[in-house]
């Protein structure tokens, strides 16, 4: 279940968080009526991207590039100590975070506009965002490594429309990915709805069997669980059907679909009906469902989140 604080087209509307007191009564109620382990998700990087914002009564964080431009090791920890604290507190157990993007195009305005990347250099990157995770893990929370493969050289927002990278991407961007999950500081990996020529002629990352399963199973060894980021996104939803798009990421190896309805009105019965559908058509194996399972199932026996 994914929380958010305000609608994505008004922002003057709350939605699941509006102070401290009233998300731990949220999640509380969520915990007591769950007959099964479930994950409780928040953006919450620092800077602003942030669903748990100062003016609505929670700490402030400081931004990825604040932190990177800072580097000092000791400030980032006692900063992403105090978030995941608060997180814990607030009976969240899994934050989509931390950012691996590195800087590449100061123009991009989905990472270096908002600051989300520790930086250009994937060292710095690397440095921090292990101090993220660390810090998340120190309170019982799950994270999600993001925006893989690299959404930092991109010039164009995949909220918005088609985003093709092909020209703009560097495989040092892979680099973060590949020292975290060997490291083994990688519990779930987000895929972005990026389209690189040079990695799949075809298909967007976050529909791609050569990304998800050759790159990023095969090639790097990741063995958490991979996440897509948003299906909603324009990227995906102007280019594919909603069956099309589900079909093909979890056939590409994706175990875990994001629909925040932020940027549209889809029910869970629905989706899970349509994915129904599709294996009784054959479109899906009942094996990736199974797997799918297995490895988000995996994810409380490794780290198991207390809620409140």
């Amino acid at each position: 279940m994914i929380l958010f604080d305000r609608d994505f087209y008004d922002p003057k509307k709350t939605k699941n968080i509006s102070s401290p007191a009233q998300l731990r009564r949220l999640t509380g109620q969520i915990y007591s009526y769950a007959s099964r382990p479930i994950l409780i998700v928040v953006d919450q990087e620092g800077g602003r991207v942030a669903r748990l914002k100062p003016e609505d009564g929670f700490i402030s964080t400081p931004s990825a590039a604040y932190i990177g431009k800072q580097d000092n090791a000791d400030m980032a920890k006692e900063v992403y100590l105090n978030l995941a604290q608060q997180l814990s507190d607030m009976g969240i157990n899994c934050d989509l975070a931390p950012v691996l993007d590195l800087a590449i195009n100061q123009d991009n305005y989905v990472i270096s506009g908002l600051e989300r990347s520790y930086g250009r250099s994937p060292q710095k990157v690397i440095r921090y965002a292990r101090i993220f995770y660390d810090a998340l893990h120190s309170k019982g929370i799950i994270s999600a490594l993001k925006h893989f493969p690299g959404h930092g050289s991109s010039a164009d927002d995949s909220h918005k429309g088609f985003v093709d990278i092909t020209d703009s991407w560097d495989p040092i961007e892979l680099e973060p990915y590949e020292r975290l999950i060997k490291e083994g500081r990688a519990d779930m990996v987000m895929t972005a709805h990026l389209f690189n020529r040079h990695l799949d002629p075809l298909y967007p990352a976050s529909l791609s069997y050569k990304v998800n399963t050759l790159l990023l199973r095969g090639k790097l060894g990741f063995k958490g669980v991979i996440i897509s980021d948003d299906m909603q996104m324009k990227a995906i939803s102007e280019h594919y059907s909603l069956s099309q798009a589900v079909t093909l990421s979890i056939n590409a190896g994706v175990n875990m679909l994001i629909f925040g309805n932020q940027l549209g009105k889809i029910s869970l019965t629905d989706i899970v009906e349509l994915i129904y559908e599709e294996v009784k058509k054959g479109n899906i194996s009942v094996d990736k469902i199974i797997e799918s399972n297995r490895l988000i199932d995996g994810l409380f026996t490794e780290l198991p989140p207390s809620g409140i």
